[in-house]
């Protein structure tokens, strides 16, 4: 009975075994990329910050190690120091370093309120609640770092209004038909950080694909320039369209560096990472957008997403880069063994 029981404790559900194990690979990728920016950036002020965001990565994946194990599941491989060559040259500016480590921050908060919500052990919620406060606190020194810097891009502002308003019927069916109302707040929200998202997945595509080893890698991720690009331009265009600011761009923050300083299976596991996430928040934005035009519009850059993430995912499987997530027990399999 004593056995049961603490077995009993340590079991982890299915929906509690996804979050820590692509947490695991996150902190795994993010490790090997924070120790080759602190190798390559210059301004002291912006070093404390990703020397804070390394020491997080490196002390969640330890714990996530713990609670894998007393579970009795397999430890990611993940990513070594064989992914990562500290002695390449400079490829990112500092101020890309600050403006990535600001997009993977989101990224991590997004995850972490989602893995508490769907996980049922009060110590994995409390862990994942520690991890939204520790990348709280990340977020916040990042954001204020950001705002002194040449390319901080402030969200578009909109003016208050002087009484309740309601929409009415009559209006959204003009909208439906082609009569374009002013943007809402929350599309323009949307349409700002999407924006902003996918500009860095083109320009963190962009680089990628100058160092490169693989001629298949670099030739999606040339792809994803392209494709990246258009559809932060899309987003761009209806904003203007309100005469609304858009996000600065990052391709200039790129050096000539042809060196590359992370393994190919780490920048497409990157950008499997990437892809997976703007479906997230395209989907999201979709939901909350009533202009036919925008609708439209992220139906098409949610194909784009999905192609590139078809074409990712076939990569790493040619390469052999793709882990197998935990699964559920192929019953059919253990059947038709059991007949021979």
């Amino acid at each position: 009975m004593g056995l049961f029981k603490e077995t009993k404790e340590n079991s982890l559900t299915s929906a509690e075994v996804s979050a820590l194990w692509f947490q695991y690979m996150g902190d795994g990728m993010a490790i090997c990329v924070y120790k080759y920016f602190l190798k390559i950036v210059e301004k002291q002020d912006i070093k404390r910050t990703l020397e804070f965001a390394l020491q997080l990565a490196e002390s969640q994946i330890k714990k996530i190690d713990e609670f894998l194990k007393a579970a009795n599941f397999q430890v990611p491989r993940g990513f070594t120091e064989n992914d990562v060559n500290l002695h390449a040259s400079r490829l990112f500016s500092d101020q890309f370093l600050l403006f990535y480590s600001k997009i993977m921050t989101i990224h991590g908060l997004t995850a972490y309120s989602l893995a508490v919500t769907n996980s049922e052990r009060k110590d994995i919620q409390n862990y994942f609640f520690d991890c939204m406060e520790t990348a709280k606190e990340l977020f916040q020194q990042i954001e204020d770092l950001a705002k002194n810097q040449p390319n901080y891009s402030s969200v578009p502002t909109i003016p208050s209004p002087r009484e309740v308003e309601f929409i009415d019927s009559t209006g959204i069916i003009s909208n439906l038909i082609g009569d374009k109302r002013p943007l809402n707040s929350s599309e323009i929200s949307n349409l700002f950080f999407n924006s902003k998202k996918t500009g860095f997945i083109r320009s963190l595509s962009l680089a990628f694909s100058q160092v490169a080893n693989q001629e298949d890698v670099r030739n999606f991720m040339l792809k994803n320039v392209k494709l990246a690009g258009q559809d932060a331009e899309s987003f761009d265009a209806i904003l203007e369209g309100d005469n609304l600011p858009i996000p600065k761009r990052w391709d200039a923050e790129i050096t000539n560096s042809t060196v590359s300083p992370f393994s190919d299976k780490l920048m497409m596991f990157h950008a499997v990472l990437l892809v997976n996430a703007a479906l997230s928040y395209y989907g999201a934005a979709l939901g909350s957008s009533l202009r036919s035009d925008i609708i439209l519009n992220y139906s098409r850059v949610f194909t784009h997403a999905m192609e590139a993430g078809a074409i990712s995912y076939s990569i790493m499987v040619k390469h052999g880069w793709l882990e197998k997530q935990p699964e559920a027990i192929d019953r059919k399999a253990l059947a038709e063994g059991g007949e021979e």
